[in-house]
């Protein structure tokens, strides 16, 4: 699992419950859209995704409007499981090779 992802992840697990909008979850994880996009769409076909376009009118609102996402509830524990799994072999690593991926 990319470390963009798992960033993704770790913000949609902070409130599992609550649904975000692509750009918030930008600046919560601190990645680009560029970057967000593909792995919102990748996550969802996954199936550990759920998203829907907000019901406004743009024209109201002076924004186009917004496609939420939140983690599926059926898949929280499945994406607890990866995100230690991710963390797991992180620290492994760091351990075998302290100056890599941040180690001391």
């Amino acid at each position: 699992m990319t470390l963009p992802t798992q960033r993704v992840l770790r913000e949609l697990m902070a409130d599992p419950t609550r649904p975000m909008y692509g750009l918030e979850l930008c600046a919560a994880a601190g990645l680009p859209s560029g970057t967000i996009h593909p792995i919102l769409a990748r996550l969802e076909r996954f199936g550990w995704l759920e998203s829907h376009w907000e019901e406004v009118d743009p024209h109201e609102k002076g924004r186009p409007r917004r496609r939420y996402y939140r983690l599926d509830p059926n898949s929280v524990a499945a994406v607890r499981s990866a995100l230690e799994r991710a963390e797991a072999g992180a620290a492994a690593l760091r351990s075998m090779r302290p100056g890599l991926a941040g180690g001391a």
